[in-house]
């Protein structure tokens, strides 16, 4: 099985509380690793623009300036890696998808069953609507109170902290409505097409 490249990690032994908000197989870590699977892009701001549409259908498209413009949101939230490391309590700030997924709506954007996320690199993950939804996802564009670094995904990376982390998408630049459940990068590589950390939905074939 491929895996992403990973650095800046320490175990550290959960108390009981901690026990508890660790799903199957997970352990505690105070360290932000971080992973990648290529280079880290570095897109300019004025040439950074996000657009929520589908093939062939009818798309909008902002720029950073119009992003920053969209209400935003601080949510904190404890995140899991499929790599097994979790971090608790980690504050995001970022334009919740239902907003964006409105914003769209007014201008002609149709939603469907499903979206695939499209990022600078050529990475894609694909995810149920379902699950981006009735607040459970955000395009954040801030990390602990500061502009995301590009490690970790700046300007903006899709956050989906209920899935496994590599669901949310770094350096994201579209979400793409489709119609069915099509694998994205790891997906394809044999990653789960859903990753639910408490179910330990890591690969293909896990329940």
């Amino acid at each position: 099985m491929t895996s992403p490249i990973s650095r800046g990690f320490r175990r550290r032994r959960p108390d009981a509380g901690a026990a508890a908000r660790l799903p199957p197989g997970q352990y505690e870590t105070r360290d932000f690793p971080v992973l990648a699977a290529g280079p880290t892009p570095h897109t300019p701001l004025a040439q950074w623009s996000f657009t929520l549409g589908a093939r062939g259908a009818t798309s909008a498209t902002w720029s950073w300036e119009e992003f920053e413009a969209l209400p935003h949101e601080t949510v904190t939230r404890d995140i899991h890696c499929v790599t097994k490391w979790s971090k608790f309590d980690t504050v995001w700030t970022g334009v919740s998808v239902d907003t964006i997924i409105a914003a769209g709506a007014e201008k002609g954007v149709t939603p469907a069953p499903f979206i695939e996320a499209v990022c600078d690199g050529g990475y894609t993950t694909n995810l149920p609507l379902a699950d981006v939804t009735g607040g459970k996802a955000w395009v954040a564009v801030g990390y602990d109170n500061k502009p995301l670094h590009p490690e970790h995904g700046g300007p903006a990376r899709l956050l989906v902290p209920h899935l496994y982390f590599w669901k949310s998408a770094k350096w994201v630049r579209e979400i793409r409505f489709r119609d069915r459940d099509e694998p994205g990068f790891w997906e394809g590589l044999g990653y789960h097409m859903r990753g639910d950390p408490w179910k330990e939905q890591r690969y293909t074939g896990d329940a």
